[in-house]
């Protein structure tokens, strides 16, 4: 009976008995009508449908479809799924720690997470583990997934690894699985002597530490400026945007609030302690920056703290609350919208479905929205200003940037793409990485002589290109001449990220981020002041 009453579970399984007296008002009695008439069905399919039925699966499906109807954000999530999903976000996981890539059917170490677990027993990158447990794992094919069984486990427990390392005898290792720090801050380093760069990939339980000793450092180095990377950032956890937010702005400003209709109104607003209160802000955005993200670009809008950079935001303007489910699984409920410090909600429309949802960004590209800040659709029944500087700013869907950046569509990476897509990239830095690393090490002992000397060879490129045909993909000249600096230069930060960590990927990645030399361009030629001086 525990299956059948599933959706009652949903009502009562949350642990908040207070929201229910609120649900009173809006119809309790016909909520507790509905979960009987589910109830009754189920029964009777158990009872007499013709067939053996998956109650849990039809549970399952009904539960996916009610939420569908619901708005795009509100989801159900599997007990498997949730384990896997609360990783990125929790800032880290039991395990080995280490970074891995499977290069002809053999488990090869790309990188140890400093301090953890497998650092502490000596495994080095570029080993190779061959056993786990006794378990010969070498030839075999294996999954990633299948890789992440094998090596996570609970916190204290042993794990014994079979490691060849270049020619030596298989050596067993002792490791003693414990947390394993998952980073959101991605990199963080000086672009020159007075403006410090910090990339967040997403915003986590650990994003506001890690963005804390990233400024420190970075002032520590002399920054005066800062350029906050959020590009690509989905979002995440809402108290992460809140507290750097609450590092930008000054005593008591709004950063944002939220408003439902159970819910009623919420403030958060800035404490004095923020770290970088007074220096000049620069957040880059584009399409895929959301939530959590447009949070932060928003408060930094609204009162003309920064500059904001890039293109259009995604558009997300909504709150989910998670509540659990009697079988480990739970439901991701949206509860209320969020609105910046001027009034404005940033949720894109979502009345014509999911797929006409999720499909928008694309129509920003048909539009010619990507091309020009003028084929941007403002509505000016949502028209907004900001606080200090009464600057119009609009709601309706996204964060729309102060100095506009547009795609570079003279070049066509199909091709490119194609190689990611199939692996093919990062099977090529992996066999390049594994027999070179030595004679790397070498003669590039730190990154600033390997920034300035490595080259990606015509013939590492003709190396690339005779994969990709295996892999088939044929080789397309005419696609591939135009991009092939930018695949060099993609090449060199692989190799990069791998010698040493996603740092210095960045700082060779960064010299084509078209949005940040835009954006540290406005530091430099008089547009940050012009926009937000006096």
């Amino acid at each position: 009976m525990k299956k059948i009453l599933i959706l009652g579970a949903i009502l009562w399984f949350t642990g908040v008995q207070g929201n229910l007296v609120n649900a009173q008002s809006r119809g309790e009695n016909q909520v507790r009508e509905q979960t009987i008439k589910y109830q009754r069905l189920m029964a009777l399919i158990d009872a007499f449908y013709v067939d053996t039925v998956n109650l849990q699966r039809l549970t399952e499906d009904a539960i996916v479809k009610v939420l569908a109807d619901l708005d795009p954000h509100s989801v159900y999530i599997s007990r498997e799924e949730v384990e896997e999903m609360n990783e990125p976000l929790e800032g880290g996981f039991f395990g080995i720690g280490i970074q891995f890539n499977i290069l002809r059917d053999t488990l090869m170490v790309v990188s140890v997470v400093p301090g953890g677990p497998s650092e502490k027993v000596g495994l080095l990158a570029g080993d190779r583990i061959v056993s786990v447990d006794g378990e010969n794992i070498a030839g075999k094919k294996l999954t990633n997934t299948e890789v992440r069984k094998r090596l996570k486990g609970e916190k204290g427990s042993v794990v014994h690894v079979g490691v060849i390392r270049g020619k030596e005898p298989v050596m067993d290792f002792k490791i003693i699985r414990d947390k394993i720090p998952i980073y959101s801050v991605d990199a963080a380093y000086m672009l020159d002597n007075t403006t410090g760069y910090i990339k967040i990939s997403r915003f986590a339980a650990t994003t506001i530490e890690e963005f804390e000793e990233a400024v420190q450092k970075l002032q520590a180095a002399g920054m005066k400026d800062l350029v906050l990377d959020l590009q690509e950032n989905g979002g995440g956890y809402m108290g992460a945007a809140i507290g750097i937010g609450d590092h930008l702005l000054g005593d008591r400003k709004m950063i944002v609030y939220t408003e439902g209709l159970s819910s009623g109104r919420r403030e958060e607003h800035a404490t004095p302690v923020g770290l970088f209160q007074d220096g000049r802000v620069v957040v880059l955005i584009d399409g895929n920056s959301a939530s959590a993200s447009e949070i932060v670009s928003g408060a930094v809008q609204d009162w003309d703290r920064g500059l904001i950079v890039g293109r259009r935001s995604f558009g997300k303007g909504l709150v989910q609350r998670q509540y659990p489910l009697t079988d480990g699984s739970m439901i991701r409920l949206t509860t209320a919208h969020y609105y910046t410090p001027s009034g404005r909600c940033i949720q894109k429309p979502y009345s014509e479905g999911e797929l006409e949802y999720r499909a928008e960004l694309y129509k920003r590209y048909q539009s010619g929205e990507l091309l020009s800040a003028d084929s941007i659709e403002v509505n000016d029944s949502l028209k907004y200003t900001t606080r200090i500087k009464h600057r119009p700013v609009y709601g309706g869907g996204g964060i729309i940037p102060d100095v506009f950046v547009p795609l570079d569509t003279s070049l066509n990476y199909l091709y490119f793409n194609r190689l990611i897509a199939k692996n093919v990239i990062g099977e090529f830095i992996a066999n390049y990485v594994d027999k070179n690393r030595s004679q790397l090490q070498k003669k590039y002992p730190d990154f600033e002589k390997f920034n300035k000397s490595f080259e990606v060879t015509d013939g590492m490129i003709a190396e690339l290109v005779k994969a990709g045909e295996k892999a088939g993909i044929p080789k397309d000249e005419k696609l591939l001449k135009p991009i092939l600096p930018t695949i060099k230069v993609q090449l060199k930060a692989l190799i990069a990220r791998d010698l040493w960590d996603m740092n210095e990927m960045y700082k060779i990645l960064n010299t084509q981020n078209e949005i940040l030399q835009k954006g540290l361009e406005s530091l430099k030629n008089g547009e940050y002041e012009k926009k937000l001086g006096e």
